[in-house]
């Protein structure tokens, strides 16, 4: 699988890059220096992540991370506007000229991908504030509000500043409980130690359980550990924990690990009467803790695939990819994340936040807004 993927992206590279040496109108050698920059860049990803951006200065890794991890979306793009300018080309919707040697051709491709990913980027700093009512028919002491966050993948990218305002929004909710559902930590956990972003973490003015993600594998699982427990947040790997004498939250080790607990085993000899919320990070196999009877499982994972048409695909991947989901008498809901892996780009999906309120015998009802 691994091999068709690689040929397929290269397939796709150079597919591009032939297009664009045709289309350029100037000389050869500024059509050499556009595609050998092209080339260049995916192979500078493809070097930074075999000898290590940890190996560089710090302002040089997070330009090469952010420079090459854009531009594979941006390929993506250029693939889709250069195969449907050949389908209208073909179909003779389009003069054959505009594909060679053409500055009005050049400026439309150009003009397009900088649209598109100047709204992508401006889009994604633009967090929303998803609200999720639920209702329970289990006896709850009071109205509990919890904010739920996940894929933050702060590291090379989303440095410390950036946590710095995510917290100040997240305090700004006065909730009752924080559950972070994984990924956390990006691709290094040397970013988030330099940069000590585990105090940030500690400026939240609830209490904060979390559950692992597959980034915290990649990362280290050892120093990601090590991370939660700085940041003081309680970290369940299949294991559970009590709030009040109402709420049980259980954490499940992420599917990374092919050894970790069923959500049967991790709440073996709990108390059933008690809500049970479950933070499994990859979405995968809902019916588990709809048979384990669990009243609400949190996940993350899918981004909702970041940029359109990827969330077509992540669609035919998962059961339900984003959103609120009900099987039985189980309550979900698969965030699209707070932070993002790569380019900062968000095409068709929106970075989130969700703000979950549990009511005893209440009634259900989902509101979607932007915080500004």
């Amino acid at each position: 699988m691994i091999y068709l993927t690689i040929a397929m992206v290269l397939a796709a590279l150079a597919y591009v890059m032939i297009r664009i040496w045709c289309i350029l109108p100037c000389g050869t050698a500024w059509k050499v220096v556009a595609v050998a920059l092209g080339v260049g860049i995916v192979m500078a990803m493809v070097l930074s992540f075999v000898f290590g951006l940890d190996k560089m200065p710090m302002p040089l890794a997070t330009v090469i991370y952010e420079i090459t991890t854009s531009w594979i979306f941006i390929l993506l793009y250029l693939l889709m506007i250069f195969l449907l300018m050949d389908i209208l080309r073909l179909t003779h919707v389009l003069p054959h000229d505009m594909m060679h040697n053409s500055l009005k051709g050049t400026l439309i491709v150009v003009g397009t991908v900088f649209a598109i990913f100047l709204y992508g980027n401006l889009h994604y700093y633009h967090k929303y504030r998803t609200t999720v009512d639920l209702s329970t028919e289990k006896h709850l002491y009071k109205k509990y509000k919890i904010l739920m966050v996940s894929d933050m993948h702060i590291g090379y990218h989303n440095q410390r500043g950036t946590l710095a305002k995510w917290v100040d929004m997240l305090n700004a909710e006065n909730a009752d409980l924080i559950l972070i559902a994984g990924d956390i930590i990006d691709i290094s956990p040397r970013p988030v130690n330099e940069q000590q972003m585990y105090e940030e973490f500690r400026r939240l003015n609830a209490p904060v359980y979390g559950c692992l993600g597959n980034h915290e594998f990649i990362s280290g699982i050892g120093e990601a550990r090590e991370f939660y427990r700085k940041a003081g947040i309680t970290l369940l790997v299949d294991s559970c924990a009590t709030v009040g004498n109402d709420l049980l939250i259980a954490g499940r080790d992420d599917r990374t690990n092919p050894n970790r607990k069923s959500i049967a085993q991790i709440l073996e000899n709990q108390d059933s009467g008690r809500y049970t919320i479950l933070l499994d990070h990859q979405p995968y196999n809902l019916e588990q803790a709809e048979e384990a009877g669990v009243d609400l499982q949190l996940s993350g994972h899918t981004h909702y695939g970041q940029v359109f048409p990827i969330n077509l695909i992540t669609d035919a991947i998962y059961e339900k990819a984003y959103g609120q989901h009900r099987r039985g008498k189980t309550d979900y809901y698969i965030s699209s994340g707070l932070g993002i892996w790569g380019g900062k780009f968000r095409i068709g999906t929106k970075s989130e936040y969700a703000v979950v309120e549990i009511v005893e015998n209440g009634k259900l009802k989902v509101e979607k807004g932007q915080l500004k």
